[in-house]
């Protein structure tokens, strides 16, 4: 079979139901949303440690030990409940709910539950959320309840929340990367005429995207089903 060959079936493979995993799909993008929160907390370590009461003061030094753990496949459930000397993200959230550390530790629970396959409980954990202002935590947050969703399969929700994440905060970084786990959405629900106008918007609207560069085989794909 010729590469041309090769990259006409793969482009018009249909969607396959209920096999696969689509946070598998798309697991550059979950990377890319635990490292945004990594990013987040240490700016809001700063903040919390200079301008904040001792409580959160006391909340951000011990976010800070959570977050290292969180960095470590084989240590992130001490992450979420602590080593026995330091509190973990659901400790945090709760013992020191709302200050700014117990609002990321939420984000950090709902992120980490998401890779535990624990999808109730990510939600759980995200709804809990509260918008910081943040042109890039906030709608990725808002797509982890998406990501969530979508692994219930329930695809409804899951598109909606992509859709807001999409729309909140527009920018060339979470926009793109939203709106390809929207039009996947779309063709997991047969709607592909949908997912061909998500794709050609990305396309339009930010063209510079890395989601903008690999899409073409996507809208090849779904217009195969129509």
């Amino acid at each position: 079979m010729s590469s041309n060959q090769k990259h006409k079936a793969t482009a018009t493979a249909p969607v396959k139901k209920g096999s696969g995993s689509f946070i598998l799909e798309n697991q550059k993008s979950l990377v890319f949303i635990l490292g945004a929160i990594v990013v987040l907390i240490l700016l809001y370590i700063g903040y919390q440690r200079f301008y904040l009461a001792p409580r959160a003061e006391t909340a951000a030094n011990q976010l800070y030990k959570a977050e290292t753990y969180a960095t470590i496949d084989s240590l992130q459930q001490r992450a979420i409940d602590g080593d026995g000397s330091y509190p973990g993200f659901k400790e945090i959230a709760d013992e020191y709910e709302n200050t700014k550390s117990a609002n990321i530790a939420n984000a950090y629970l709902g992120g980490l539950y998401l890779r535990q396959g624990k999808y109730q409980e990510a939600i759980n954990a995200l709804e809990k959320y509260s918008n910081t202002g943040s042109t890039i935590l906030d709608p990725l947050v808002i797509g982890l309840l998406g990501d969530a969703y979508s692994e219930l399969k329930d695809y409804k929700k899951a598109a909606s929340y992509y859709k807001k994440a999409a729309e909140k905060n527009q920018n060339m970084f979470t926009s793109p990367l939203l709106l390809k786990k929207l039009g996947l959405v779309y063709e997991a629900q047969n709607d592909f005429k949908q997912a061909i106008t998500v794709y050609k918007q990305i396309q339009a609207d930010y063209p510079e995207s890395h989601e903008a560069s690999t899409v073409e085989s996507y809208i090849a794909r779904a217009e195969a089903q129509l």
